[in-house]
């Protein structure tokens, strides 16, 4: 590491001068380190992950007190990515410090440490602003094509402009789709508020080809279905770290773009987002998850069927229609069962499986407060889920908890919300915090009970 040059995982001065800060770093406990750096510094747990030389997954278990740092040549490494003096951690000065490092007493000015590495996405302006299309003849060279049916644009790119003309072909497509695949997979083991610049910059890139490459018709369309991909995880990733403004506009501009690329599927999909939005708000959003079902079609993958049929039921559940969630989610049941001779599914839907239905089925039944179809079906799903899927597994405890309370077992309850708050420690996602204090709530009556008492002892409430 360069000794003039701080990287951008170094931890800001303010935050190297916080209290907290340096009595997590005197007992080594880097797993707190890396929760404040993130709640105080605004750096990203896959930033220190990819600064430190720790898989993804093993930063999230440390952050929520799974294990520890205990060599010090990994001690040193740390303190060298994140630009911990010596003396904090107990270890001689660094070779980099004395170098144009800030003093810990002497915050810099300083705006959010992504602010520099990340593209906008700049306010989708209308096809008007974006120019027109010209579609003559088999070669697109127009620099905006499809961008204008769909009225995107982006700033500052992450990675170079990419040259007016560039050809794209089949194999550079192949390419990007791999790569989303992989970067959609991030979302498995962290949050949104992790995951949200990664995929705004990946959007950013596509939308960049899509309007300064050269292309096909054809592959200008799979580019538009690529770019409704990328908005639909930019949008989840932006609804999970509670940003909802930008969620919906995101989830907006995925559906004009896969009806653009003549994708009945992934608009569909664009829709059941928007509509599990729309629950989560606590407005209705059946009318929306109707339309998503109508909208992929009857002919859509199996998997595609399901989920789309699964967020259904949960709009239809949220409110309080139990004969519509059921029929909902005997059809989604169906389309997992009955898949004989069926084509594979887009790998946006891959993650749709049995397990996931039964989750979604303990979920629905628990909103329509039957605790004895709740508590078996969430039982047996969450039985062999691995906690490395922390925000998802805390999620769905915080539905086993409220059925165990609808059951009236106010212990079981207090033990499995105590068990959802640790697993969403340190997890880059304002929802399992949100469901978990809601449940608190309703806990309160039964203080006297002493694991209830504990748990709301842990929280201050």
């Amino acid at each position: 590491m360069s000794g003039d040059v701080s990287p951008p995982s170094a931890l800001p001065a303010q935050v190297l001068g916080r209290a907290d800060v340096q009595a997590a770093l005197r007992r080594h406990d880097f797993g707190q380190v890396f929760k404040l750096a993130r709640q105080w510094g605004g750096i990203s747990f896959l930033r220190i992950a990819d600064a430190c030389d720790i898989k993804p997954e093993r930063v999230g278990k440390l952050a929520r007190g799974d294990g520890a740092i205990t060599t010090y040549e990994k001690i040193g490494y740390i303190a060298d990515a994140l630009r911990i003096p010596g003396h904090l951690v107990g270890m001689a000065p660094r070779p980099w410090e004395g170098a144009s490092q800030p003093s810990p007493a002497s915050p810099p000015e300083l705006s959010s440490p992504l602010a520099t590495v990340t593209p906008r996405i700049a306010g989708f302006p209308s096809s008007d602003d974006l120019g027109t299309v010209d579609l003559e003849g088999d070669e697109v060279q127009r620099r905006r094509f499809l961008a204008a049916s769909i009225g995107i644009a982006t700033g500052t790119a992450a990675t170079t402009a990419t040259p007016s003309g560039r050809r794209i072909g089949q194999r550079e497509l192949r390419h990007l789709q791999r790569r989303t695949t992989r970067l959609r997979s991030l979302d498995d083991v962290l949050g949104g508020a992790d995951t949200r610049h990664i995929y705004r910059a990946e959007l950013g890139s596509t939308m960049n080809l899509l309007r300064n490459a050269s292309y096909t018709e054809a592959t200008g369309r799979q580019l538009l279905s690529l770019v409704a991909e990328q908005a639909q995880q930019a949008g989840w990733a932006a609804f999970d770290a509670g940003r909802q403004t930008e969620a919906s506009a995101l989830y907006d501009k995925a559906y004009q773009a896969a009806t653009a690329a003549q994708d009945p599927a992934l608009a569909g999909n664009s829709l059941a987002f928007l509509a599990y939005q729309q629950v989560s708000a606590g407005t209705s959003g059946v009318a929306t998850a109707a339309a998503s079902c109508e909208t992929a079609r009857a002919d859509a993958p199996a998997t595609v069927r399901a989920l789309l049929l699964e967020r259904r039921a949960w709009a239809h559940a949220k409110a309080g229609q139990a004969n519509e969630t059921e029929q909902a989610l005997g059809l989604a049941e169906e389309a997992l069962t009955g898949t004989a001779g069926d084509r594979p599914g887009p790998d946006w839907s891959s993650w749709v499986n049995t397990r996931e239905l039964q989750i979604m089925k303990g979920r629905c039944w628990t909103e329509l407060h039957r605790p004895l179809r709740a508590v078996p079906a969430l039982e047996a799903a969450l039985a062999d889920f691995d906690d490395t899927h922390a925000r998802d597994k805390a999620l769905y405890l915080t539905w086993l908890a409220h059925a165990y309370l609808d059951a009236g077992e106010v212990e079981q309850s207090a033990i499995v919300i105590a068990k959802a708050m640790d697993l969403s420690a340190g997890v880059g996602s304002v929802r399992p915090q949100q469901r978990a204090h809601e449940f608190l709530l309703r806990l309160h009556p039964f203080r006297a009970v002493a694991p209830v008492a504990e748990v709301l002892d842990r929280t201050a409430m």
